[in-house]
Parts: C-alpha cells; sequence; structure tokens
C-alpha cells in the first residue's frame, strides 16, 4: 500500500503529526507527505516518512500565493504519479480538509480520510469527527485510526524527530540550557529585554545557556544572549537544531515550532505560551513541562498574530525570575 499523510502548514503542525505518520508506516509499504515549505523542513526529521512532496496551497498560511491553475494542475499531477492508496489530510480544528480532499480525488487517490465539520460530499471515504478538546497529536492519530492505522504495538504515541546525538561543535562541551527567543507572529513572542534578563539570570544560577534562532532573528539572538549566553541565531539548520534540543536539559520557548521539535527529542520545556490559541491543542507534547503565561488572559482563542491588548499582558506578565524557578524545577525533576 503506497499512502500519502497531508499537512500543509507550519513546522510545528507537520512535528505533531509524527505520531500518525508512524501508524500509517505500520501498514503501509511506503509513506509520503504532502507539506508546505516550512512544514517540509520538518516531515523530513520524521520517522516513518519515504518522501515529501513539497507545494505552497493558496488557502493555507499568513501569506498564502493567488490561485495559479497551472501550479494546482502540477500538483494534481505530482500527487496522480504518486499512485497513492489511501491518504489521510491532516487540518487543525479550524481549517477545512475538502480543499486538499478535492485536490487529492482529482489526483485519483482511493481513499482519503479527514476531519471535517462540513458535508464533504463525495471528497471523503472517512468523514471523522475529531475528539472534542483533543491535543493536535491527539486528534491525528485518532484520524489514523478511523482510517484504518491504529498506533502500532509498543509506540508510546509521543512526539519523535531524527537527529544526531549533539552538537558540541556548535554549543561547546558541559550541560546548558537552551533559549529560543523568537516565534513565527508577534503575539507569541516574550519580549527581547525578559528573554536577555532571563539569560543573564540564568547564567547566575550557575547555568550555561545557549540561544538559538533561524537566520531572519540574529539581531535578535545576539541581544538575548549578551555576554552571558552562547549565541547560535542562524547557525542551525532544523537538524543542528534539534541536535542542540536534544542535549540541553531544558528549552525556553513560546508556542512555536521549536517547542515541539524539543518535545520530539524527549526535552522538558518551560513554554511561554500565549493564549491565542489553546494550550490543551498546541502545549508541549509528551515531555515535562511547566506552561508560563496568563491562559485566561483578553486575547485568548482569538489566533491574533499581533497582541490585541496593551501592554502583552499574558505573556510580559511572567518575569525572568518565573522562568529561572522553572528551569529549576525541571532539571530537578529529571535528576
Amino acid at each position: 500500500m503506497r499512502a500519502l499523510v497531508v499537512r500543509l502548514d507550519s513546522f510545528g503542525d507537520v512535528l505533531l503529526a509524527g505520531p500518525a505518520v508512524r501508524a500509517v508506516a505500520h501498514r503501509a509499504d511506503r509513506v509520503a507527505m504532502l507539506c508546505g515549505p516550512q512544514g517540509a523542513l520538518a516531515a523530513r526529521l520524521l520517522p516513518g516518512v519515504d518522501e515529501v512532496l513539497v507545494w505552497e496551497a493558496p488557502w493555507v498560511g499568513f501569506s498564502p500565493p493567488a490561485v495559479d491553475r497551472t501550479d494546482v494542475g502540477r500538483i494534481v499531477d505530482r500527487v496522480a504519479a504518486g499512485r497513492f492508496d489511501a491518504a489521510l489530510v491532516l487540518t487543525s480544528f479550524h481549517q477545512s480538509p475538502l480543499p486538499a480532499a478535492l485536490l487529492l480525488r482529482m489526483a485519483g487517490v482511493a481513499r482519503i480520510a479527514a476531519d471535517s465539520v462540513d458535508a464533504p460530499g463525495s471528497l471523503l471515504d472517512v468523514r471523522h469527527q475529531r475528539p472534542p478538546r483533543a491535543h493536535e497529536a491527539e486528534a491525528a492519530l485518532a484520524l489514523a485510526e478511523a482510517a484504518g492505522f491504529p498506533r502500532p504495538p509498543g509506540d508510546d504515541g509521543r512526539l519523535r524527530a531524527r537527529h544526531a546525538v549533539g552538537a558540541p561543535e556548535l554549543t561547546g562541551p558541559g550541560p546548558y540550557v537552551a533559549v529560543h527567543p523568537g516565534a513565527s507572529v508577534p503575539a507569541r513572542r516574550w519580549s527581547p529585554d525578559r528573554c536577555a534578563q532571563a539569560v543573564r539570570l540564568l547564567a547566575g544560577a550557575g547555568h550555561r545557556v545557549v540561544v538559538t534562532g533561524g537566520p531572519g532573528e540574529r539581531e535578535l539572538t545576539a541581544y538575548v544572549a549578551g555576554a552571558h549566553g552562547v549565541d547560535l541565531g542562524g547557525r542551525t539548520r532544523p537538524p543542528e537544531l534539534a541536535a542542540v534540543l536534544a542535549a540541553a536539559g531544558a528549552v525556553v520557548t513560546g508556542n512555536t515550532g521549536p517547542a515541539h521539535l524539543a518535545a520530539a527529542v524527549g526535552t522538558p520545556v518551560v513554554s511561554l505560551f500565549s493564549p491565542v490559541v489553546p494550550a490543551e491543542r498546541w502545549g508541549p507534547y509528551g515531555v515535562p513541562h511547566v506552561l508560563l503565561g496568563d491562559q485566561g488572559a483578553p486575547c485568548a482563542g482569538s489566533r491574533a498574530r499581533q497582541c490585541p491588548v496593551p501592554g502583552h499582558p499574558c505573556l510580559d506578565g511572567v518575569t525572568a525570575e518565573d522562568v529561572v524557578a522553572a528551569v529549576g524545577k525541571l532539571l530537578e525533576a529529571g535528576a
């Protein structure tokens, strides 16, 4: 059997699909993932994925491309060439799977499964109802089981990612705490000043600190690291970042992709979680974690990209001392 798993949005979303991908891989002879450009970086880290198809869908993301008939035809042809027997269309609770299902049907995929609150017509063979309040990882597993791909025996259902044992050439020797100050949207970022203060206090408490960030975050990571942390801004592609996070004693980050990558490599997380999306669905999954941030703030559930409340109180009410205490709690529990 040839199977396709579709998850068209971000890096972290694709990581959360990992347990469902392993369930599909246990029954299928070959598994491909269809992802957007950012999600494809995560798909290549997932156990069970044999091939990654990359396509930027016009209904996904912060700045989606315009609909282009030729481009749509190309992806339909590419999926058709895969001759897939079955497909899962994984979406968040607020997204519709039906545009993707239409393309898969046009490509001749024989059996298509998805969670859908809308009547799917002839687009779905398995129309599943998402478990209420389920975490994204659990919802994906539930859909996989409904489609005939139960969790493999002995699989604990946690996130996993392929990664190197460590990256001492980047981090230097000895234990450390990783701090990732960036996030995909401003509403999910702790302030740079608070991040920098946390790095100083962590160093003062005897922790070695490495600060991670993407190529576009070098100025941010340099400021946050200051004279007290190792600045890795722009120096880690996803495989290297996975290795850096795997060797950390704990990771401090917002509700963004690296939080899920830390969970996928088994590292405890101090989560500065903005409630613009619900923590019960998007919090660190399957690892010890401490959730910081006012989950009852006025922005809760708004999916806002820019904080709608002056002063960003949901996150900036969290102090650097709170973070240091949370890191100490996780390290003590691990020891």
